[in-house]
Parts: structure tokens; C-alpha cells; sequence
């Protein structure tokens, strides 16, 4: 065996849970990813997607990106700065930027590729970049990649963030950078206190509105909107894989930063476009989240519903007020069996352990969809009231 395999073979955690038949990844789904999906053909409740929507089986979804196919094939085969630039592209650029209220807007092939094109390369040498310690890993990759200075401040915590913009030379660029909503906790970023924070230190602010567009504002507007600060915010970055049902990501801002990154971000010049079929699939999406606000009033009817029915049941959920529900388990071999054992009765939920959370802190990420009924979300509230206290996370 090679010095690499040899020493990448030492890593045994999956074959472990395997053996004791609590490996909880790599889940095959043999449907659409609707409330309800077949696994192994047996019918499973879908409590683990980021369709918060529920757009991704939409028949208008379907039908936009089958008729992109039909005109421009299935892939641009180039990257937009090159021969991957499609009139698509450009009109969904211009729909985005009405949408969230800004100048302009820029499409990638993945929410990942925006973060870390974006947050790599806007500041430089001697400029500061300040992250939330809970912001997502597309972020951090982000932040490893550039050459300006990283400060980390306490999560949703103001005085610990203001403490690390003291630390900063004021002539310095400043970027604070935040989830609009955190993805695996479920909990809101404390944005009117960072703009007050951007203001009097001169810095700019970045927010990652991947969980929050389709859920909070108007039309599903995201954070920025619900907070009526999108012109405190100098960048808002959105993701197509959850709330708009297809795939790829955006950065909205002005035009004069959107000119830098279209000729120095690297996950946009580097990588292919995104495809004609994701890029109509968005489209639909969006008209859709504008004209029909009742998906997502659903949508926040269920939320409160299923708080008030884990409250009452005596789960920890934390801080959370949004679709995202986490259940904290606070032991690892615990949560992965707690995931083994809904699945078996029916419900599909998602473990979440270190390295995205702290290790006292695993939990099981519940996560709502506007196309959910109340019957659906009563039968998982059953199983995980009888799971959970089989395993002593509830008495």
C-alpha cells in the first residue's frame, strides 16, 4: 500500500457506525424529493430537505426547464466569462437583482461556488474579513482562500463582533459576513445590530440568505427585506438548491463590485455555467414565490404548529424560530441511531454531528416544506415523541 492510502486508511469512523448499523449518510432515494419519497420501496415522510417551497416536483418547474433543454441542450459546455454566457442567464441575472432589491447580480453553477469565489477574493492583502464562528463552510473556504486578515467572532453575539472591529485598522477595508439564517440551528442573524455595527466602524456587510430566501420578506425576499435593510447590506448572496428548487447560486450587489468579481473570482471565471435547464427551473421558481404569498404563510402556520408540538413534547430546539427545527441529542452514536430508527418508522430526518456542530451539541435536523400537510407533520411528531424517548432524550 502507498504512503497515501496507507495513511488516508487510518480513517475507520464510517466503517465503525457501519458495524453498528447506525451509518446514517449516503440514503438512497428512489423518487422525487416531494413530502413523501420511496426508499427502497417503502414510502418515508420527507422531514430532511432544504426545498422549503416545496418547488422542486412543481409541474411549471418541470415544464420551464424541459423547454430550456429543448432550445439550448443540456449544458453550456464553457464558463460565462468565455462561451458559457446564455440570454438566460443575463435576463435571470437582471430578475435577481429586481428581486432582492440591488444594482446588479452575478449567476454561479453552485451556492458553494459564490461563497468561495466571492468572500475569497472582494478584500485583500491587509483588509479585514469578520465571520460568525457558525457561518457556513462554503464561508470559511472563503475566508481560507484570501490573503486579508480573519477575525471570528462568537455567534449572534454583538459585543464579541464589535470587540473584533476594534481589532481592525480603520482605513482598512472591512467585510462582515453572516448567514441569514444559520443553516443547521435554525436561528436568525442579529442584522439591524450589524448594520449599527457596520455604520460606525465603516465596514461592509455580506449576507448568505441560502435558508432564508422563499421563508422570511416579501415573497420570500429573504432577511434583508423581512428586516427592511437590504440598503445597509452591500452584499446578498442566494442559493438555487433549496427554496428555488434547482441548482447554482447568486451574488447581488453594485454594479462596481459585481465588475471585480466577474474578472476576478475564480469559482465564477474557472468553472462551466450553470445549466439551461437550472437556469429556467430558477426562473419558474421565482415567479412563482412572487405571485402566490400563500405558500409560504403555509409555510410559517406548520413552523409554529410543529414548535408548539416539540415544546410540548420536552425537546431542547434551541434558538430556532424557522422551518429548520433542530432536536439536540448531545451524543453522537445516539443521533445516528435516533436517524437509523425514524427512517425505520417512516421518517426521513438528517443527523447533524462535529464538524458541523460542536460535539456536545448533535442534534437531528427537522426541516419543513410549504407543500407539507398538518397530518404529515402530527404523524412525525408521533414517531419522534416514541423514538426519543426510547432513547432518554425526552422522559
Amino acid at each position: 500500500m502507498k504512503l497515501l492510502q496507507a495513511k488516508l486508511a487510518q480513517y475507520q469512523e464510517p466503517q465503525k457506525a457501519k458495524a453498528l448499523g447506525i451509518y446514517p449518510y449516503f440514503r438512497e432515494i428512489e423518487s422525487e424529493q416531494d413530502t413523501e419519497v420511496y426508499m427502497h420501496g417503502k414510502k418515508v415522510l420527507m422531514f430532511g430537505s432544504n426545498c422549503y417551497t416545496g418547488l422542486v416536483n412543481d409541474k411549471r418547474v418541470h415544464e420551464a426547464a424541459i423547454k430550456a433543454i429543448q432550445k439550448y441542450g443540456t449544458g453550456c459546455a464553457g464558463s460565462p466569462f468565455l462561451n458559457g454566457t446564455l440570454d438566460i442567464h443575463k435576463d435571470l441575472e437582471r430578475r435577481l437583482a429586481a428581486y432582492v432589491g440591488k444594482e446588479d447580480a452575478m449567476v454561479y453553477s453552485t451556492g458553494f461556488g459564490v461563497n468561495l469565489g466571492v468572500v475569497s477574493s472582494v478584500t485583500g492583502r491587509g483588509d479585514y474579513v469578520i465571520c460568525d464562528e457558525q457561518d457556513h463552510a462554503s464561508i470559511i473556504e472563503g475566508r481560507r482562500l484570501s490573503f486579508s486578515n480573519y477575525l471570528k467572532y462568537k455567534h449572534n453575539d454583538m459585543a464579541s463582533l464589535e470587540e473584533q472591529l476594534k481589532k481592525c485598522e480603520p482605513d482598512r477595508v472591512k467585510l462582515i459576513v453572516t448567514d441569514g439564517v444559520f443553516s443547521m440551528e435554525g436561528d436568525v442573524c442579529n442584522l439591524p445590530e450589524i448594520c449599527d455595527l457596520a455604520r460606525k466602524y465603516k465596514a461592509a456587510v455580506m449576507v448568505d440568505e441560502a435558508h432564508s430566501i422563499g421563508v422570511f420578506g416579501k415573497g420570500g425576499r429573504g432577511v434583508c427585506d423581512h428586516f427592511g435593510l437590504t440598503d445597509e447590506v452591500d452584499l446578498i448572496m442566494g442559493t438555487f438548491s433549496k427554496s428555488f428548487a434547482s441548482l447554482g447560486g447568486f451574488i447581488a450587489c453594485d454594479e462596481t463590485i459585481t465588475n471585480f468579481l466577474r474578472h476576478h473570482s475564480r469559482s465564477y471565471i474557472f468553472t462551466a455555467s450553470i445549466t439551461p435547464a437550472s437556469t429556467a427551473a430558477v426562473s419558474a421558481a421565482l415567479d412563482i414565490m412572487i405571485n402566490e404569498p400563500e405558500r409560504q404563510e403555509h409555510l410559517w402556520e406548520l413552523t409554529h404548529y410543529a414548535l408548539d408540538g416539540f415544546r410540548a413534547m420536552g425537546c431542547e430546539i434551541g434558538n430556532t424560530s424557522t422551518p429548520i427545527i433542530p432536536l439536540y441529542v448531545r451524543d453522537q452514536n445516539k443521533t445516528f441511531a435516533i436517524t437509523a430508527e425514524l427512517l425505520e418508522e417512516g421518517i426521513f430526518v438528517n443527523p447533524v454531528v462535529s464538524p458541523a456542530v460542536a460535539p456536545q451539541d448533535t442534534l437531528i435536523r427537522y426541516s419543513l416544506m410549504a407543500t407539507h400537510t398538518k397530518e404529515q407533520v402530527n404523524f412525525s411528531l408521533e414517531k419522534i415523541e416514541k423514538v426519543f424517548r426510547k432513547y432518554g432524550v425526552i422522559k
